[in-house]
């Protein structure tokens, strides 16, 4: 016979099950992802690189996901000058209420006018900054397909334009956040979103961004603790971090509980908004790490 505490035991143990776990992450697929991107050249706004690499996205995620919408609309900048711009938000499920978004920018900054940058009228190839995030996400829609579907509605949103203009005056930057932000698909809301930005660099530390703590702390308090689970404390310290001007304001604003996961020491390294920016600075176990932090979100049964 079972003893009365085991059998209670045993029957709470049940009752605490999440379910299938989430499926596996290629770190070094990623990481090819990311040399593709570069390969295209920097991925400006109106240039012939930028329309390539967007063209590659709306084909590899039309393959993968349930629907695509693009949303492609023009940008007049305060010199004048006309931006063609593209959002693509691949849909997973798209008809289930209970939904997730994560989002990166897939745009390269014009100038590589940081201080100390060895030639500040360059373009930044963008390596980490915009190609991690995306190799990120095109991961995760990977292991969807190959899981057959997620167990919830999961949205992954490629935003243009973000790295455009002068953030110190937000001029020009964070464009295609604010457009999605301003023009939703209909549908069910995202219950929350999850930027990934600079997400590639070795050894990388992702402080809790301070808008996100203020805007959104039940998400990066669930974030945190899905890494620490996972073995990623570490790279996921429990400290709180700068406020960062990024795409997860403009979606704040539109009411969604949305965060920044991002490198913040990155930000005073001698390779960010430099020519520097390139593949060989990424690393296929950070994308691994924030890979599977991103699947275990969409796994984790809600609560």
């Amino acid at each position: 016979m079972i003893p009365r505490w085991l059998f209670a035991a045993l029957l709470l143990g049940a009752g605490c099950q999440e379910g299938p776990p989430p499926p596996p992450f290629d770190g070094q697929a990623a990481l090819a992802y990311v040399a593709r991107q570069v390969a295209f050249g920097p991925r400006v706004p109106g240039t012939e690189p930028h329309r390539r690499m967007g063209d590659w996205l709306d084909s590899l995620l039309t393959a993968r996901a349930d629907t695509v919408v693009v949303q492609a609309f023009d940008h007049v900048t305060l010199a004048g000058d006309t931006l063609p711009l593209r959002n693509f938000l691949a849909r997973f499920r798209p008809e289930a209420e209970d939904r997730i978004l994560l989002l990166a920018h897939w745009d390269t900054r014009p100038r590589a006018d940081a201080a100390g940058s060895s030639d500040r009228a360059a373009p930044v190839p963008g390596a980490n900054d915009g190609g991690s995030g995306v190799a990120v996400l095109l991961g995760v829609a990977d292991a969807i397909a190959s899981a057959g579907g997620p167990p919830r509605g999961v949205d992954l949103l490629f935003v243009d334009g973000e790295d455009y203009g002068v953030f110190a005056d937000s001029a020009d930057v964070l464009i295609g956040s604010t457009w999605f932000a301003r023009h939703l698909p209909p549908g069910p809301r995202p219950r929350y979103a999850v930027l990934f930005d600079l997400v590639g660099a070795a050894n990388p530390r992702f402080a809790q961004e301070g808008y996100s703590l203020t805007g959104a702390p039940d998400v990066v308090r669930r974030v945190w603790e899905t890494a620490e689970r996972l073995g990623h404390g570490a790279m996921f310290p429990v400290e709180s971090g700068i406020p960062i001007k990024d795409d997860h304001l403009p979606l704040q604003r539109a009411g969604i509980p949305a965060v920044d996961v991002i490198d913040l020491r990155f930000l005073n390294g001698a390779i960010w908004h430099t020519p520097d920016d390139t593949p060989d600075k990424v690393s296929a176990a950070t994308l691994q790490a924030v890979g599977e932090v991103a699947l275990a979100l969409l796994w984790e049964s809600a609560r």
